[in-house]
């Protein structure tokens, strides 16, 4: 018979076996969501935000594929997790993972931004399948995700809200009016990311905007927070679990990320921002 030391010693060991199947599993799901964004750019035969949305991947990747409960065949189940991709540009990024999990046909990748297209160039709820709140329009969907945590507690709903921002975003002041708001309530549903990429539209964000120290400004905010590398998708996958743990206040994870990660061209570039591929960088991007 078993002794409980040594059953404790199995579980633990099926349990990181599973946990490394796991990782892999989730890092090809993200190998396959960078290379559909760049396709995706590239069919659209406009600029597109190329590198906002590269530096995110991993981060959706983990929150679709793991960390939330959701139905892409029932997008409207009562009982989802919410998402909202508050840095609205990176639309690829959350269109290729919804398209990955189920919401819709791939085929409808290679119609973004074109007339009639459920793809726009910036998410909306009206037309997207998964999409839970219209963005574009920079420092609004923290504000949002208070509304949606809020109405869940009232409720008594027990979903979390994910919100991704940008760091230049962050520069918003109404962002940080909703970070007050959120502690304020207790609002432990909500789960924040900011993509920590250091570039924004106009130059590095230190340079437009000083935002460090980040971890410090949310400390006093009331806010848990938890700092990982963007990239690496046993981080974020461990910081999810903690932040789901925490009882009483608001998490954030400031996500060190990449802008353009997977094109050694673009990474770190301020012109990844918003850029066109032609068909000899796709070939290459690809091979990559």
């Amino acid at each position: 018979m078993m002794s409980l030391n040594q059953k404790n010693k199995t579980e633990a060991k099926y349990n990181k076996i599973k946990k490394s199947e796991l990782i892999k599993e989730l890092t090809a799901k993200a190998h396959t969501i960078r290379k559909n964004i760049a396709k995706v750019i590239y069919e659209s035969k406009t600029a597109g935000h190329i590198g906002g949305s590269l530096s995110c991947v991993e981060i959706l990747t983990v929150l679709f594929f793991y960390a939330m409960h959701h139905r892409p065949k029932n997008p409207a189940w009562e009982k989802r997790d919410r998402f909202i991709l508050s840095k609205g540009h990176a639309a690829p990024a959350l269109y290729a993972v919804l398209a990955e999990i189920g919401y819709f046909s791939k085929y409808h990748l290679w119609t973004f931004k074109k007339l009639g297209s459920i793809l726009q160039g910036h998410p909306d709820m009206k037309l997207t399948p998964g999409v839970e709140m219209s963005t574009g329009s920079l420092g609004q969907g923290l504000s949002v995700a208070m509304g949606m945590a809020l109405a869940g507690k009232l409720d008594r709903k027990l979903y979390k809200v994910y919100v991704l921002l940008g760091d230049g975003e962050i520069e918003e002041g109404s962002v940080w009016e909703a970070a007050m708001a959120i502690s304020n309530y207790n609002l432990d549903n909500v789960i924040a990311f900011i993509d920590r990429n250091n570039l924004q539209i106009s130059g590095k964000t230190e340079e437009i905007m000083h935002l460090e120290p980040l971890s410090q400004k949310w400390k006093a905010f009331g806010w848990n927070v938890l700092v990982v590398d963007g990239h690496k998708i046993k981080g974020l996958v461990e910081a999810i679990d903690r932040a789901k743990g925490v009882v009483g206040k608001p998490s954030v994870i400031i996500a060190k990320t990449i802008k353009g990660k997977g094109i050694p061209s673009l990474e770190n570039k301020l012109i990844s921002h918003s850029y066109s591929l032609n068909k000899e960088e796709l070939v290459k991007i690809l091979e990559n």
